[in-house]
């Protein structure tokens, strides 16, 4: 029997074990257990995911949340530790580039425990974003690495990685979206807030670089409320960007939050965001893994930063890098409304069967512990 531990900690976490635990369950020769780790909580960020993926009840629960980076990845680690211990596990895998990706590969990496890493090779080229040092030792200590796309791939030969322990599977999240595609369409999301398809823009934002600073995030508020004088706009609100919200508004420092025309609502449960991001006519966003959902939507996407790891959804899909400058995104945006926007491609192996990819993998290679 093949024993293999699934991490998890945050939203797109969820959404990429999903699909691996469903192809792992296939195998009577294989365990496969969930641990979650904490870091996110609440229903809305942890369990509706696993209750729209159909996800079990996690095996372990860390319970594990806020405090600064390095007393939570300490925590983490402190607390995977004995888990890895009473398990003995054949493989971790750990998944994208939060906290708990990077305390769980170095807590198994230490026991001697075969480790994978699914999205390695991603690199945006900003180590003041505490998710690219995550990255980066990541994909260092890991002894299988899996590849979502070619830069990828590009990005761990310079790095001189041994490519034998590299390989291109497609992306994950794309293997959630095709799941889901169904209960996608009969979402009643729209019908409940009173929205129609492509009459909308979707806003999400959650970045320290565009919601700690109350002089930016003022700024992009500001900027949101006369966006939405031109279209209706849909602000799904992050705890973080929505405690920083607070804090400016109780300083009366920012108007727009009241804005008619500025929807601001709870954040929502994976099937009705998705219902939201299919429908809408663009997406404002600061989030890596949602320049992958709209990239494989069709749908163009203004990216609020000065870089991306993800240039594919550049390159070939349908994602606009704008950085701070509000000006040049409002002139994507008005594009948008008038339907003259880049179509953009699908890119390769981002075909809904990147977890079967990577089970053979583990599975064909499973005498194979360093």
């Amino acid at each position: 029997m093949q024993k293999i531990l699934l991490v998890a900690g945050a939203r797109p976490n969820f959404v990429k074990i999903a699909p691996l635990w469903r192809e792992f369950s296939k195998f009577q020769s294989v365990e496969v257990k969930i641990v979650h780790t904490g870091q996110h909580f609440d229903d809305a960020m942890s369990q509706f995911f696993f209750d729209d993926l159909q996800l079990p009840k996690p095996d372990y629960n860390l319970n594990i949340h806020g405090g600064s980076h390095a007393v939570q990845t300490g925590q983490i680690m402190e607390c995977f530790d004995p888990v890895v211990e009473k398990e003995d596990p054949d493989d971790v895998i750990v998944t994208g580039d939060v906290n708990s990706t990077l305390a769980c590969a170095l807590v198994a990496v230490k026991r001697g425990i075969r480790t994978s890493h699914v999205e390695a090779g991603l690199r945006s080229f900003d180590r003041t974003m505490p998710e690219e040092l995550n990255r980066i030792v990541t994909d260092s200590v890991s002894d299988l690495l899996f590849v979502s796309e070619d830069s990828g791939l590009k990005n761990l030969k310079r790095e001189g990685v041994d490519q034998n322990k590299v390989f291109f599977v497609g992306n994950v999240m794309i293997d959630s979206l095709t799941f889901i595609n169904s209960q996608i369409k009969s979402s009643t999301i729209l019908k409940h807030l009173g929205i129609k398809a492509l009459n909308y823009g979707l806003v999400t934002l959650h970045r320290p670089s565009n919601v700690d600073s109350p002089e930016q995030l003022s700024k992009i508020m500001e900027w949101l409320g006369d966006i939405s004088n031109d279209i209706k706009l849909v602000f799904p609100v992050h705890p973080r960007t929505k405690k920083n919200l607070e804090e400016l508004s109780s300083k009366r420092l920012i108007k727009s939050v009241n804005h008619s025309n500025l929807m601001i609502i709870s954040p929502q449960r994976y099937i009705d965001f998705q219902k939201l991001l299919k429908s809408a006519r663009f997406v404002i966003t600061d989030s890596g893994g949602i320049q992958e959902e709209t990239t494989w939507q069709g749908i163009p996407c203004i990216t609020l930063r000065n870089n991306t790891e993800r240039p594919v959804t550049i390159d070939i899909g349908t994602n606009y890098l704008t950085g701070d400058d509000l000006n040049l995104a409002s002139t994507i945006i008005k594009n948008c409304i008038k339907g003259t926007t880049k179509q953009g491609n699908i890119p390769p192996l981002w075909d809904g069967k990147a977890a079967s990819r990577i089970a053979k993998v583990i599975i064909n290679h499973h005498t194979d512990r360093p």
